[in-house]
């Protein structure tokens, strides 16, 4: 006889710390799941009740107890539906990564991750103890092997479930975006669920949390390892799917249409800067804009994250910035309907090279009085976000960060720098899809040649290789670990390779002071990248 299961996946945007707004928003979405979508059983995500990741405040006694009192208060409460929470769970000695199936006042199992991620964003080694036992538990008459994120990725945990007599498997994560990520996970989801003959119900965190972003994607992977179900991107919703278990589980299937690369990307720094804002409070931001392509697309972001009352424009010319900059910054902040205010750093620019003349006068102009320009722009924006709350955010790019193409306490100046892990030349794709939902950014914008505008007739290029060859030899280098000869092999010409990874390794420095942004590749300048700023290796 057949047995029916109604699931519903909870993707939702939790706050890390934030333990009673957490509390509240499973309450809501529990109840909702029982009384309006007749749910059997609600799923959340990993670590739920805290947020994720939690790092150190794992370490606090106090942060534990209060996350254990919650999941107390959350099963006296919640009556009628299952559900399954993700939670730090202690014993006299250990924390534990794990969830708790509760049911009418009571929890009737729990699950404790058993493979600890301890590579790239994560280290979980550091807080918690592995568990060491399979959970299968019956919920309406159909077994449910409990699975959590990483155990997902690795052939063992199940294949212990399925060796239990589990019919299907209810997966907490906690995955970050990045790149490419949707596909590996429908990937390594589908050999599992093929090679066990288990549908698998995967439900993800959504929302910005410091440099991560979770872009949801929760879905259902039936026995044959198709996706038969998907809540999509990017956004907070309560996936409902039925299943049926007889001599073979069936999932009924829905249209599934998957955003294309662009789109996704640009969703994940939109979403990373609303989070980033309105979690940490602040009233709005400040975009120093130059009539350049980074300040138009973190401009663009910016408006979509928060809208364009809570964004100011801030333009500062200098005697090198050309008419048509002034012209395409305010053509772009009108057709944003972003208030844009014009404060020249040309007195204040003057100022400093009369105070330092005495100290330069044997000394020929070079990049100090280019660096001096950037930071009398810095002190301008910090002064205004003093004054109004407002956070800067910086607008440079991962190929100039990864080179030290520019200027600590200059334009690097600010609190989120949006497009910190995109490189220039996704920069410009990112612009064109933008401009294809609405043209707000000028055309002449993406077609002019890049330039700082801090020198006469300055261009990029004058110091770095043109973008394209550029951004892939960083991409060999920085995401695929690849050494200069293996760079140079593939046809890049080694004085140019041996250049860039020069420039890589002398600005390191910077780096460690550069503000924090979103990470989109599998490796960014941020908790996946530990370098040692003092390095005595030559170059590989």
């Amino acid at each position: 006889m057949a047995k029916k299961l109604r699931i519903i996946l909870a993707q939702l945007n939790l706050h890390v710390g934030d333990i009673n707004g957490n509390l509240e928003k499973h309450m809501r979405a529990a109840i909702t799941a029982r009384d309006d979508l007749s749910g059997d059983i609600i799923v959340f995500p990993e670590l739920s009740l805290t947020g994720y990741p939690p790092e150190d405040l794992l370490l606090r006694k106090a942060f534990l107890a209060e996350a254990n009192a919650a999941l107390q208060k959350f099963t006296s409460e919640i009556k009628g539906i299952y559900c399954l929470v993700g939670h730090p769970h202690t014993d006299n000695q250990n924390v534990f990564n794990s969830c708790s199936l509760i049911f009418n006042g009571n929890i009737i199992g729990r699950y404790s991750k058993q493979r600890l991620p301890n590579y790239g964003v994560f280290d979980e080694c550091r807080y918690f103890v592995p568990g060491e036992a399979s959970c299968v538990l019956a919920i309406n008459g159909i077994n449910a092997g409990l699975i959590i994120c990483e155990d997902l990725w690795k052939i063992g945990p199940t294949r212990e479930a399925a060796a239990q007599g589990a019919h299907i498997i209810l997966s907490p994560n906690a995955s970050p975006f990045e790149i490419d990520k949707h596909e590996q996970r429908v990937s390594v989801l589908a050999k599992r669920a093929r090679y066990d003959r288990l549908p698998i119900f995967y439900v993800n965190h959504v929302g910005g949390q410091d440099e991560l972003i979770f872009d949801g994607g929760s879905m259902v992977i039936n026995a044959d390892g198709d996706l038969c179900q998907f809540a999509g991107f990017f956004n907070e919703t309560l996936l409902q799917v039925d299943v049926d278990i007889s001599a073979t589980p069936t999932i009924a299937s829905a249209n599934i249409s998957i955003q294309r690369e662009e789109e996704r990307i640009y969703q994940a720094l939109v979403l990373s800067v609303r989070d980033y804002i309105d979690k940490n409070h602040f009233p709005g931001v400040l975009v120093g804009v130059s009539g350049g392509i980074d300040s138009a697309l973190t401009l663009a972001i910016a408006v979509d994250a928060l809208g364009k009352d809570r964004v100011r424009a801030i333009l500062m010319p200098s005697r090198y910035t050309a008419d048509i900059s002034l012209q395409d910054a305010e053509k772009l902040a009108h057709n944003l309907g972003v208030a844009i205010e014009t404060i020249s750093i040309e007195s204040t620019y003057q100022c400093f090279l009369e105070s330092l003349a005495p100290s330069f006068a044997d000394k020929k102009p070079d990049i100090t009085e280019e660096n001096i320009q950037a930071r009398c722009r810095a002190i301008i924006l910090m002064a205004l976000s003093n004054k109004y709350g407002h956070l800067v955010l910086t607008t440079g790019n991962r190929s100039e960060m990864a080179v030290g193409y520019c200027t600590l306490y200059g334009d690097m100046a600010g609190g989120f720098a949006v497009l910190k892990d995109v490189p220039k030349t996704l920069v410009y794709q990112l612009a064109a899809y933008r401009n294809h939902l609405q043209p707000i950014i000028p055309q002449r914008i993406i077609d002019r040649p890049p330039t700082a505008e801090l020198a006469p007739d300055q261009k990029d290029e004058d110091t770095l290789p043109p973008y394209p060859v550029l951004d892939s030899i960083l991409e060999c280098y920085l995401n695929q670990s690849q050494s200069i000869d293996d760079i140079v092999t593939l046809g890049f010409q080694r004085d140019i390779v041996v250049n860039v990874v020069n420039m890589i390794r002398n600005s390191e420095y910077k780096r460690r002071q550069a503000a924090i942004g979103p990470r989109i590749n599998h490796k960014s300048f941020g908790k996946d990248w530990r370098y040692p700023i003092t390095n005595g290796l030559t170059s590989k």
